[in-house]
């Protein structure tokens, strides 16, 4: 047998250029062209596919019929499968089901046989329905009777839509649709294509070593064997894939269906379930249940976590409450501001009253003291020393009162004259404090001055000219 498979495999040099798969799953992924390599199924599909492995489900088309014409272009489909169960998961979404496709376009994923499949809107003309049986992350079941076709006529029949009962029929089934993680499977069903060896064993069936052709992208690579295939190297975004039914010669075997083309859209890190699943981020025992609906998902460590969380969260209302009260100092430390800029108002109003005080109390004191020691009636009003020198001339024939007059300064002049002096230095650092004592002591003299005069009334009115100006 192996040398059957050997001459197999050097007699067709006519054939694509491209190279074989191998007809096994290798640890190592295996280069297949220039962009695409083949690994091994996911883990967690190993895993699973074990549930399913004693199925061997059976598919019939119970509506409509083989070669039945309809005078409706709404058709009802009824299906009926034995040997496996269809549903699922409603939180996974996942599980077995039946892929429904009509001519050459998937149309529908079944999961619920109890309700009928409606078929709208088909065109007049001749159709055919294929359906079969797929796992949860839609390989096909390859078992003879998990597949079921049937071809109806709308109105009235034609050739397009009918294939031919007596060639092989290749029936694409993934990639389709969109994608969120690598490896993609590729999978497809065959009709009537005859096991590999034993149909070698006739020289003039040229359909004996057939061939199956991908292309993916414009790069091309061919294998021999009906299994599904996981690959990498699919660029983010849209990708299309081509399968076609080669002969023995390579060419491609001319049947509806034999040639398919589809196109998918790749999207890294998508967080659907199967996406999950084969990064390995969902294990065999997370996702049982899309293979087994009785089986139930064990979560005994996640009970007791939660307990500590309830304990520690009581703790953390405290913790807020406590930074509440700090915007309130805040609010109160800034109408503190205004007033403190509001007291140094008051400061410049005793400067005013102080000043003025000041300057008639030093323009009096320097001039008895420079020009007139002697009369000390003149003193308080001798600020105004110019008009003086005009009087003197008029009183100095008059000596006789002189000695009278200095009888007054004896009792007065050292009293204001030797304290001025003294104080005079200093109220310079204190001027606030002096002006109160000046005032009294001027004002004391000018009230015993009328007594001479009552003695005197001839020197009276000089002295009282000049105490007035």
């Amino acid at each position: 047998m192996t040398f059957l498979l050997v001459v197999s495999l050097t007699s067709c040099g006519e054939k694509a250029v491209s190279q074989d798969v191998s007809t096994g799953y290798g640890e190592k992924p295996q280069l297949i062209s220039k962009q695409f390599s083949e690994v091994s199924p996911p883990d967690t599909i190993q895993d699973l596919r074990s549930a399913l492995e004693a199925d061997q489900p059976q598919v019939s088309i119970v509506t409509p019929q083989p070669d039945e014409v309809l005078e409706d272009n709404r058709v009802t489909v009824r299906l009926q499968v034995k040997d496996l169960p269809i549903f699922q998961d409603p939180e996974l979404e996942l599980g077995p089901h039946l892929e429904v496709i009509l001519d050459n376009q998937t149309y529908k994923t079944v999961y619920d046989l109890n309700q009928p499949l409606v078929l709208r809107d088909l065109s007049p003309g001749t159709h055919t329905l294929r359906v079969f049986a797929s796992r949860p992350w839609d390989e096909s079941f390859k078992n003879e009777g998990a597949y079921a076709q049937t071809t109806f006529h709308i109105f009235a029949k034609t050739d397009d839509n009918h294939p031919d009962p007596a060639l092989p029929l290749l029936t694409y089934n993934s990639p389709k649709g969109d994608y969120g993680a690598e490896p993609i499977l590729l999978d497809f069903y065959l009709t009537n294509a005859p096991l590999q060896i034993l149909a070698q064993e006739d020289p003039n069936d040229v359909i004996s070593d057939w061939r199956i052709r991908c292309t993916i992208n414009g790069e091309s690579f061919v294998f021999d064997r009906w299994q599904a295939i996981y690959l990498k190297g699919f660029k983010p975004g849209e990708n299309w894939v081509k399968l076609e039914f080669l002969d023995n010669q390579g060419n491609p075997v001319k049947n509806a269906f034999n040639t398919t083309v589809r196109l998918i859209n790749y999207q890294p890190q998508g967080q659907d379930t199967l996406s999950r699943i084969v990064r390995g981020e969902l294990k065999a025992d997370d996702v049982r249940s899309i293979v087994d609906p009785s089986y139930v998902v064990k979560i005994p460590p996640t009970q007791p976590t939660p307990e500590p969380t309830a304990t520690a969260t009581p703790q953390i209302p405290p913790q807020v409450e406590t930074p509440a009260p700090t915007p309130k100092p805040t609010a109160t430390a800034t109408p503190q501001i205004p007033p403190q800029v509001e007291t140094p108002a008051p400061t410049p109003e005793p400067t005013a009253t102080a000043t003025p005080q000041i300057p008639p109390q030093v323009e009096r004191q320097p001039i008895p003291e420079v020009e007139i020691p002697e009369t000390a009636k003149t003193q308080p009003a001798q600020p105004t020393v110019t008009p003086t020198p005009t009087l003197t001339p008029e009183p100095q024939p008059e000596v006789t009162p002189t000695p009278q007059a200095t009888e007054l300064p004896e009792k007065v002049a050292p009293k204001p004259q030797r304290r001025k002096f003294s104080e005079y230095f200093q109220r310079r650092p204190l001027p606030t404090v002096t002006p109160s004592p000046t005032l009294p002591e001027i004002i004391e003299p000018a009230t015993p001055a009328p007594e001479p005069e009552t003695s005197l009334p001839p020197a009276a009115t000089p002295l009282q000219k000049n105490a007035q100006l």
